[in-house]
């Protein structure tokens, strides 16, 4: 069987579309749609469903996929390290959110780059959890850190740890919203404080509000930047009230620059996901890499 059908298979199986398989490998959609229709004549079975929108493995698909994907992707790892050069550095290229990426992952991480030969280069990318969960089943990344849990038997997810929500403001403006003003059935009196948040939809506010508070928050956004230490920033610079991660406001709350605001019995969570194309945590550099940060993590959270 012709390896180069076998990738263009994996590649539209992981996809999910003959259009983005396409834009993936280089090749026109007509090509790829080609090369798919050849394999499944080779097969005589169906491997994928035509939808409107993309397309869905058969159970013939999503079992040769299975399959073949883990040693597609060895064959990779073993071209872009090389036969001849012993002594270079296997690279493990690493995707995530940028905050909890550059805060938590990437300082455990470091720890193990070029140690006694059995270390690792290291390159890091950002991006939210659809993306990065697309770029880990196109084969651009070898591990990721994600909010959600992928779907499907080829990516492998292992929770990796749970963050805790704040809700945060100065310590002026939690007086300012105290216990004189009027308040909503249970919420504090918050309708009229400007909001800051890393999209318009308030991702952050919005979650913490419908988890403890049972209601959706009446403030628009006042401040929108895409970064959780800028919305951090802005919060500490008095712009507003912010939902933080613990992890990543902690030392303000301790240093006084912000109060929590709300103290509810149980916080909102997060948990973040690890996760790996399966069957590449045979490559030794991954595992190792997974192993750690596992290990990291309890210390976190």
């Amino acid at each position: 069987m012709d390896l180069a059908l076998l990738r263009t298979f994996v590649t539209v199986h992981r996809a999910g579309s003959f259009t983005r398989a396409a834009a993936l490998l280089g090749l026109s959609q007509p090509a790829v749609t080609s090369q798919i229709r050849t394999l499944e004549r080779q097969l005589g079975r169906p491997l994928f469903l035509r939808q409107a929108r993309g397309v869905t493995p058969t159970t013939i698909g999503d079992e040769l996929a299975h399959k073949a994907a883990p040693h597609l992707d060895a064959l990779v790892e073993i071209a872009e390290t090389g036969l001849d050069d012993e002594s270079s550095l296997r690279t493990l290229h690493l995707a995530g959110p940028p905050e909890f990426t550059a805060e938590r992952a990437l300082p455990a991480l470091t720890e193990l780059t070029g140690e006694d030969g059995q270390g690792f280069a290291l390159r890091a990318s950002f991006g939210n959890a659809e993306e990065t969960l697309e770029g880990l089943a196109a084969g651009h990344h070898d591990l990721a850190i994600s909010t959600a849990r992928p779907r499907g038997a080829l990516l492998t997810a292992t929770p990796l740890c749970d963050e805790e929500h704040v809700l945060v403001s100065t310590p002026g403006r939690a007086e300012e919203i105290g216990p004189g003003k009027p308040r909503r059935k249970g919420a504090p009196a918050l309708e009229d404080v400007p909001v800051i948040e890393v999209h318009e939809s308030l991702p952050f506010v919005s979650r913490y509000w419908a988890s403890v508070f049972d209601s959706r928050p009446a403030a628009p956004g006042t401040v929108i930047v895409p970064d959780l230490r800028a919305v951090l920033a802005c919060a500490v610079a008095g712009a507003g009230l912010a939902v933080l991660p613990r992890y990543l406001c902690g030392d303000a709350l301790e240093r006084g620059e912000i109060v929590a605001l709300h103290e509810p019995a149980v916080p909102p969570l997060r948990t973040y996901f690890l996760v790996v194309r399966t069957g590449t945590l045979a490559m030794p550099h991954i595992a190792r890499a997974h192993e750690w940060l596992l290990r990291a993590a309890a210390d976190w959270c």
